[in-house]
C-alpha cells in the first residue's frame, strides 16, 4: 500500500493513494492512515496532480541518519568501511513536505542536497533482534538531506549544518515493504536536470533491517519516527553548492520523487 499526508489550509490529514488517485481518510498523518489501515474510513477523493503533500511523518518522535553508509561514498571520502553504523540525529523542525519551496540560509555558501532511502517505524522497537527487526518497518520514503556543509565542518560535531528549518524535504508517499523491493532501488538526486548522484540501495553497507535492530539498542523507537540511512557517491556533474532558483528532484525509483525549488533568504540575501 501507499499512504500519503495531504495539506488542506493549515490541516493535515492522512490518505491512501492508488495510482494517480487520493483518498482522503480519517486519519492525521501517513502514518496513523498506515496503522489503522483495516479500519478507515473514505472521506474524499482528489487527483493525485491536485493535493498539496505534506511530510509523511511530521512529528516523529526520533530522527536517526546514518553516515558512510555507501561503499561509494565511503571509498569516494577515501575512508575505511565503519564497523557500526556511524549515526547522528535530526530533529522534527527539519522536516517539510516533498514539494514545498526550502529557504536556503544566507549564513552559508557552501549548501548540498542528498538522497536518502528513508526507514518508517510502524511498531514501537525496543532492543530487536535484526532476524525480527523487518517486521517493524511500516514502510519506506525518500528524504532530501540538504546541509551547510561549511557549519557541519566547524567543528567535529556535524549537528549545527545538519539542522536547519525545514531543511529535510520526506515524501511523497510511504510504501509499504511488500511494494518495494529495497535490495537494489535506485537512487538519484538532480539539480535543474543535471545529475549530482546515482546509484542504487544494494550498495547499502547496513541494511534496513540491521539499522532498525542496531538503533533499538540504544533508543526506543515508535511508530513515525525515521532512520535515513545514508546516500551515494557525488557524480561528476554535481555542483559546488546549491543556489537560489533551482529545482531539486530527489527520487527512488519504486516510491516517487521529492520536487523542491529553492529560494533565497528572507532578508534578500542568498548564499555566495
Amino acid at each position: 500500500m501507499r499512504f500519503a499526508t495531504i495539506r488542506e489550509g493549515g490541516t493535515l490529514s492522512g490518505a491512501v493513494v492508488h495510482g494517480r488517485r487520493v483518498v482522503k481518510v480519517d486519519a492525521g498523518t501517513a502514518v496513523e492512515a498506515f496503522l489503522r489501515r483495516d479500519r478507515l474510513t473514505e472521506l474524499a477523493e482528489y487527483d493525485y496532480d491536485r493535493v498539496r503533500l505534506a511530510s509523511v511523518s511530521p512529528a516523529p518522535a526520533h530522527i536517526l541518519c546514518v553516515g558512510l553508509n555507501y561503499r561509494s561514498h565511503i571509498e569516494e571520502l577515501g575512508r575505511p568501511a565503519p564497523q557500526y553504523p556511524a549515526v547522528f540525529a535530526k530533529f522534527a523542525s527539519t522536516l517539510t513536505g516533498p514539494g514545498d519551496d526550502i529557504v536556503l540560509p544566507s549564513i552559508s555558501d557552501h549548501i548540498d542536497g542528498e538522497v536518502e532511502l528513508t526507514v518508517v517505524i510502524g511498531r514501537t522497537v525496543r532492543r530487536e533482534p535484526v532476524e525480527s527487526a523487518a517486521g517493524a518497518i511500516a514502510g519506506y520514503t525518500v528524504a532530501n538531506d540538504l546541509s551547510l556543509r561549511d557549519w557541519q565542518h566547524r567543528t567535529s560535531e556535524a549537528l549545527q549544518g545538519k539542522v536547519f528549518d525545514g531543511s529535510t524535504p520526506l515524501g511523497p508517499v510511504l510504501v509499504t515493504p511488500d511494494e518495494l523491493d529495497v535490495t537494489d532501488a535506485r537512487l538519484t538526486f538532480s539539480v535543474d536536470g543535471e545529475v549530482w548522484q546515482t546509484g542504487s540501495t544494494g550498495d547499502l553497507l547496513f541494511r534496513p533491517a540491521e539499522l532498525v535492530s542496531y538503533c533499538s539498542m540504544f533508543v526506543t523507537l515508535r511508530p513515525g519516527d525515521l532512520i535515513l540511512t545514508g546516500t551515494p557517491a557525488k557524480t561528476p556533474a554535481a555542483g559546488p553548492s546549491l543556489a537560489p532558483g533551482s529545482t531539486m528532484v530527489t527520487t527512488i525509483d519504486g516510491i516517487g520523487s521529492a520536487i523542491n525549488r529553492t529560494v533565497a533568504d528572507a532578508d534578500g540575501t542568498s548564499p555566495a
